[in-house]
């Protein structure tokens, strides 16, 4: 059951975080100066900014932490997959977190 879940928040957080980014590639193009510049564009945008940036790094250190710990394989799947959003990185990572306790029980 709580594969499911793991699996439809990968699928939702990152069907939210394409549709967002998708647009701004197509019209902005990969420039990192636009997207700062709009992502701290005031107090709320910016604290929903570094928000993120923090639970980016949290995210790096626990993949890191757990994946290593559990002797994962491919833990850089799981930090590019971040890299399009935490909405997509933190719950694909923890559905084949998941997925390998089943499969390798302590």
């Amino acid at each position: 059951m709580v594969q499911v879940l793991y699996l439809t928040l990968f699928i939702l957080g990152t069907a939210l975080a394409f549709s967002e980014i998708l647009p701004f590639l197509f019209e902005q193009g990969f420039n990192l100066q636009i997207f700062v510049e709009q992502l701290f564009t005031n107090k709320i945008s910016a604290l929903f900014g570094w928000d993120v940036i923090v639970a980016e790094l949290v995210l790096w250190a626990f993949i890191l932490w757990e994946g290593s710990r559990l002797r994962m394989k491919y833990l850089w799947v799981y930090f590019a997959s971040s890299l399009i959003g935490v909405s997509t990185g933190l719950p694909l990572f923890l559905l084949m977190r998941q997925r390998y306790l089943i499969q390798n029980p302590q």
